[in-house]
């Protein structure tokens, strides 16, 4: 499929198209720092850039912190902020005592496990995820971040089907490495001198109902009118892999985590143009599985299985990176291949923090929790939007929550100016989240936020629309 104009290239000025989070280089952001930070972060910061390459959204730094713990993160000045962002690592909030525990126990008894060595503590992580996987998904591989893992599957895909392609969505974020960005539908990972990526990556227009790629309309509630659309962004996957003929694989995040959240029947339809043909479906739930929309997986709200499942990002409980693929036991093709073997691959300190990790999601009903306060969210966030003309649209499922800020309900025009201004002004008032598309402020917050905190986070957006418009 064609790159679409404007939402994936630089636009006529050089400037990259914003997706994956807010940039690091505007005025707005200077403004603020100069602003709001003291000489000290000042110093710090500068002594930051001074030692680490520059990136969009990521060097030069917004702030710097000293303390994190529970929901709040804490900056060198002593100014505290409720995190909803996270990098969707904090889960079980930041440093929780009782993973903290199990770490400092592990690298007591076994703080590493060199490779071609087994280890009670990785078996023990592979069986946990086998038994809540859904399906039949129960063969593992480790990684140490989410890109190698979504790697990894592609790897897997291509031995067991002989193929090479793979069709993925525009606008969305799968890595940053050679493969992992050549499967991303991002400016800021595929474009610039680094390109080209890897061959094969196809790309197709996204489901976002309420920007659908294709027209259609949706009601007062931003809801898909099905009636009209006939789910035409999912049979629009079937038209290409049927023109493509030779896909491995299909993958993709079964909530966006911009966040856009699929049509009613939406991964049905891509399940059976999978299998008609023959192409494998790799869910990459590495920031919205293990609880974050509600569900344990994203991919439970459909009811579809996939062949691959993918996790990170949360699963080493804010504190160690680990990332994990989980298959379908007919697809341990790779005995003779070596589609991993990462030095930290089976880590027992790593793998009992993402043990440890599940286990207190389990027993402190964290999932529950982002479901209900998820859906105190959701009522609060489209009263919002009745009182206040600036919000075009709010979606979500449990804490997976986005507020799309425009120029005008009507035209839907996007007012990426309006939601920079909002994230500078919450930070003022002692919350932190990032932008995605421009104009959508995007929360999520870690499992184990109260009902109250999240009425107060809200209180400080509509404080914050209110004062930038």
């Amino acid at each position: 499929m064609s790159e679409p104009a404007g939402r994936n290239r630089a636009d006529a000025r050089g400037e990259v198209a914003q997706s994956e989070s807010d940039t690091n280089l505007t005025g707005r952001r200077a403004a603020w720092q100069n602003r709001a930070l003291d000489a000290r972060t000042g110093a710090l910061l500068a002594e930051d850039e001074r030692h680490f390459l520059r990136q969009s959204v990521s060097t030069p730094c917004l702030n710097a912190i000293a303390r994190a713990e529970g929901i709040w993160i804490e900056d060198v000045a002593g100014r505290r902020y409720m995190d909803f962002h996270g990098n969707n690592v904090h889960h079980i909030g930041y440093g929780h005592p009782r993973l903290k525990r199990a770490i400092a126990e592990q690298m007591d008894a076994l703080p590493f496990a060199p490779r071609r060595y087994a280890c009670a503590e990785a078996v023990a992580l592979a069986a946990k995820l086998a038994a809540i996987a859904p399906g039949t998904l129960s063969k593992v591989l480790l990684t140490t971040g989410g890109s190698d893992a979504n790697e990894v599957a592609i790897k897997i895909a291509r031995t067991a089907t002989g193929r090479f392609k793979t069709l993925s969505f525009w606008d969305s974020f799968h890595g940053a490495g050679f493969g992992a960005a050549a499967l991303s539908g991002e400016a800021l990972f595929r474009s610039g001198p680094a390109a080209p990526l890897v061959a094969g990556a196809s790309h197709i227009a996204p489901f976002a109902c309420y920007r659908c790629p294709y027209g259609y309309p949706v009601d007062e509630r931003g809801q898909p009118r099905l009636e009209l659309c006939q789910t035409t962004c999912a049979r629009m996957v079937e038209y290409v892999l049927s023109r493509e003929g030779d896909v491995a694989a299909v993958i993709a995040e079964p909530s966006r985590v911009v966040p856009y959240l699929p049509p009613p029947g939406f991964w049905q339809i891509v399940r059976e143009a999978c299998d008609r043909h023959g192409a494998l479906l790799i869910f990459d739930e590495i920031p919205a599985g293990l609880g974050k929309t509600g569900r344990m997986f994203a991919s439970e709200h459909d009811c579809v299985v996939p062949d691959i499942l993918v996790l990170g990002k949360a699963l080493g409980g804010g504190i160690l990176p680990i990332a994990a693929v989980v298959a379908r036991p007919e697809l341990d093709v790779g005995g003779d291949w070596a589609f991993g073997h990462y030095t930290h691959e089976k880590n027992p300190v790593s793998c009992r923090a993402a043990l440890t990790t599940i286990e207190i999601i389990e027993d402190e009903g964290l999932v529950e929790n982002a479901r209900r306060v998820g859906q105190l969210a959701l009522e609060r966030m489209q009263e919002m939007k009745r009182r206040l003309p600036a919000i075009g649209d709010v979606r979500g499922r449990g804490l997976l929550l986005g507020i799309e800020l425009v120029e005008d309900r009507a035209t839907k025009a996007p007012d990426a100016d309006l939601a920079e201004a909002v994230m500078y002004a919450a930070l003022d008032r002692g919350l932190s989240f990032k932008t995605t598309m421009g104009n959508v402020l995007t929360l999520t917050p870690p499992l184990t936020v109260t009902a109250d905190e999240m009425i107060r986070a809200l209180d400080i957006i509509e404080e914050s629309i209110r004062a930038g418009r």
